[in-house]
């Protein structure tokens, strides 16, 4: 079940890159997005189509999460990082590789050490109720972050938003497949309002800066807070020796400064 489930994730992975750039493409077309004037997307054919790719992969990160522990499914969604940035690079760069590669390996080597060490566990409504708290705290950070920037660093925050916010959706969504067929309502409720967070945030970000940077902030931040919550919170890394968790440390930090020197990367680019 789980090779079904890190298949599913890295389809989702592919289907996530594709998405993101058609969606970015229609939110260009939108000058001066906001709440109130989102619904002018759905006219545009390219958003559309990035909409329904997504769609496919939501369908398969379901699916995945289903099968396996929240910790060994979330961090594979940062495949498409490497994917959405050769497809847009017109000409590679070193710095360009090299943050892709850090950010790509640290996810890979976050996976391994999660896919065999994380045991599957109930999400109890306490535990989700904790971990909505502490995500919505970050949420705000983000919000505060994005208000008083712009550019690549406005489309930096937003995307981090998006990523702890998607967290919580992957625990929640594994939380809502597994009681089934009982209805867990405050989990489907609180995910569809972390989904809902997450995805606008993701256009808003959209607006700010290239797809690669929004894609590759929320793909590695996802997965780290999702996985935190499983091993934390959900004790899904219970057992887990002291070495791995040092590995699990070193290669979220290394993901995360892939991710910061791609968008000093843009920022560069962008000033030049």
């Amino acid at each position: 079940m789980v090779g079904v489930a890190i298949l599913c994730a890295v389809l989702a992975a592919g289907c996530s890159a594709l998405g993101a750039m058609w969606q970015h493409a229609g939110v260009r077309e939108t000058p001066d997005l906001k709440l109130a004037s989102a619904h002018q997307l759905v006219r545009s054919r390219r958003w559309v189509q990035g909409f329904l790719v997504l769609f496919a992969c939501a369908v398969l990160q379901v699916v995945a999460l289903a099968l396996a522990p929240v910790s060994v499914v979330a961090p594979l969604n940062a495949l498409a990082i490497p994917i959405i940035a050769v497809a847009r690079a017109r000409r590679l760069t070193g710095l360009l590789a090299v943050a892709v590669l850090v950010a790509t390996a640290g996810i890979v080597v976050f996976v391994s050490i999660t896919a065999g060490a994380a045991v599957p566990t109930e999400v109890s409504p306490k535990v989700a109720l904790q971990a909505g708290q502490l995500v919505v705290a970050g949420v705000l950070v983000c919000v505060v972050a994005a208000t008083f920037t712009a550019g690549a660093i406005r489309a930096l925050a937003l995307a981090i938003g998006a990523g702890i916010a998607y967290g919580l959706v992957a625990v929640l969504v594994r939380d809502v497949t597994t009681a089934l067929p009982v209805v867990e309502w405050v989990s489907l409720g609180g995910l569809a309002v972390a989904f809902l967070t997450g995805a606008w945030f993701i256009q808003l970000g959209y607006a700010a800066g290239p797809p690669d940077l929004v894609v590759a902030g929320q793909t590695v931040v996802n997965p780290i807070v999702a996985a935190w919550i499983g091993i934390k919170l959900l004790g899904e890394g219970t057992g887990m020796s002291a070495l791995s968790q040092a590995g699990l440390v070193i290669s979220a930090v290394a993901a995360v400064t892939g991710t910061v020197v791609l968008a000093h990367y843009h920022r560069v680019r962008v000033d030049a």
